[in-house]
């Protein structure tokens, strides 16, 4: 629906709108439904809140929504506008953001980059973890306008063509994930992890801080220690270790299958 369709809402349309979602009504009315509007429609009806009103609410839903909405603003109407140029995934992208806007959400909201997950958004989890300019990096917690000239990779970057990288490739054969939602961040940072451990970085659990700056050795300890910054709610940490090491050593790596 687009910002002149709003005056075609029947009045049973109206009703609808204005017992459920009296808050959005002026909005509503003045620029018609958009993409929030509809998934609210959605998810009343999936708590079965549209029973007593379904026809009236299948009618809505099968009308086209207003995609230019607060989610989606033109350069126009943002307030505090900054130009941004950035290479993502080895493409040139010039971008006007709000700048307060995070990487996380430009990738996500404006390039349609949407591997790269909004978990707690507080940079706890790591399932926003990116590569920038190729180290890794909490995108929820870093702004857009900060990445200006530096390039930035996402999940959908690794692979090359139809091949996959060989992190990626890990994860699939040792069944590095379950619900997937970490995946993404997951594999993004072990890609850039391996990078640390060949440039010498040290971690918490490093034995020997004193021995000159080299490849280090990746034991389990150090792998857990190293990721732990992403977290996995499905519990497949073992795999993932186990992923790790094959792609760090070169070397197939038994799988490990476990039931409770």
């Amino acid at each position: 629906m687009d910002e002149h369709e709003s005056s075609e809402l029947t009045e049973d349309e109206k009703r609808l709108f204005a017992d459920l979602m009296p808050e959005d009504l002026t909005e509503i009315l003045d620029t018609g439904v958009n993409r929030r509007h509809f998934l609210k429609l959605m998810a009343m009806a999936g708590g079965g809140i549209l029973a007593a009103q379904s026809a009236v609410a299948e009618q809505l839903m099968t009308r086209p929504f207003n995609e230019s909405g607060p989610e989606n603003p033109t350069s126009d109407s943002l307030e505090n506008r900054v130009d941004v140029s950035f290479n993502v995934n080895g493409i040139a992208r010039k971008l006007t953001v709000d700048s307060r806007m995070t990487l996380l959400d430009t990738i996500r909201e404006r390039l349609d980059l949407t591997g790269s997950k909004k978990g707690c958004d507080h940079g706890q989890c790591g399932a926003c973890t990116v590569i920038v300019n190729g180290h890794r990096m909490l995108s929820c917690l870093t702004l857009a306008a900060s990445c200006e000239g530096k390039t930035v990779q996402t999940i959908e970057g690794l692979a090359q063509g139809s091949s996959l990288h060989p992190m990626q490739e890990a994860f699939l054969k040792h069944d590095g994930f379950q619900c997937g939602f970490c995946t993404p961040g997951q594999i993004c940072s072990a890609v850039a992890m391996l990078d640390e451990v060949k440039k010498g970085h040290l971690s918490y659990v490093t034995q020997n801080v004193r021995q000159p700056a080299g490849p280090a050795k990746l034991s389990d300890e150090e792998i857990r220690e190293r990721m732990s910054g992403n977290i996995c709610r499905c519990g497949a940490y073992p795999n993932i270790v186990a992923a790790i090491h094959e792609v760090h050593s070169g070397k197939p790596v038994e799988q490990i299958f476990r039931s409770v």
